[in-house]
């Protein structure tokens, strides 16, 4: 699934080609996608000056005049910037035709993306409005997360993960996130010390802002709005190396199912 370093990635990457160009059209080949893209959609949008992107968690949103689409890559969903006469191929589900002849293609094989407008602040928009901060914004910082982490009995992983706590972290950045921290994923999130918790704060940044750097990480599907997939693999240290030798320590990296996801850590470097 598309974490924030990937969406992050994605709205980098189309950004240049976007900004200051007018939609000449929305063509919705495939509606059904989480929720159905409204039949009104590509009229509302027409003609329409993309005056900025932004994100909020796994939503790129584009401002236009009048109003903000909402795009959400779902598990499997992509962003591609092609010339506008492109061939479809299969699971290619709408096209945002530009001015300058390119065409922003949205390719999704479950088809959990989403698209959705609003013509008030998308901070208002019910998908939106309940988000907790950002993990790379200086609202997350040690003290908050010392705050709600307090009376909490769950697993750091899972409060990590909880996206009313904070947005984003995501599966494979909170195992890696720990694991810089010298952090167990088990341990209940109110056992941290006040050290730990400014530890992994400081990993969560770091681990997010380098991902970022390399496009994001690539393990199945995501590619990003070029057509390239994320290089964030290649540095991983725990995720998906089960059995493989610790990159700092030698021994061997453990897996386990933690709330149906799958969790890596070192048991020699994290406590």
């Amino acid at each position: 699934m598309p974490e924030l370093p990937e969406v992050e990635t994605t709205r980098r990457g189309v950004d240049p080609h976007v900004v200051g160009r007018k939609i000449v059209a929305l063509a919705v080949h495939e509606p059904r996608l989480r929720w159905r893209v409204p039949d009104t959609l590509p009229a509302a949008v027409k003609g329409q000056l993309v005056r900025q992107t932004g994100r909020r968690a796994k939503y790129i949103l584009f401002q236009l005049d009048s109003g903000t689409l909402l795009l959400h890559l779902g598990m499997s969903g992509s962003l591609r910037v092609l010339p506008a006469d492109t061939p479809r191929v299969a699971h290619d589900h709408f096209d945002m035709l530009l001015d300058s002849g390119v065409t922003l293609r949205f390719n999704d094989p479950r088809r959990f993306g989403s698209l959705h407008y609003t013509t008030e602040s998308p901070d208002e928009h019910p998908l939106l409005s309940h988000l907790a901060p950002e993990p790379l914004d200086d609202a997350f910082d040690a003290d908050y997360l010392w705050r709600i982490t307090r009376k909490r009995k769950v697993a750091i992983k899972q409060l990590l993960m909880n996206s009313s706590l904070v947005v984003g972290v995501g599966n494979i950045y909170a195992s890696e996130a720990l694991f810089r921290a010298r952090i167990r994923p088990k341990r209940q999130a109110r056992s941290l010390k006040p050290k730990e918790v400014a530890r992994l704060t400081r990993s969560v940044k770091a681990v997010l802002k380098m991902a970022i750097k390399v496009g994001g990480t690539t393990l199945r599907d995501y590619v990003n709005a070029d057509g390239n997939p994320g290089y964030f693999r290649q540095k991983l240290y725990v995720y998906e190396r089960s059995g493989k030798p610790c990159r700092v320590c030698g021994g061997p990296v453990k897996h386990f199912t933690q709330g149906q996801r799958s969790t890596y850590y070192c048991p020699v470097c994290q406590k």
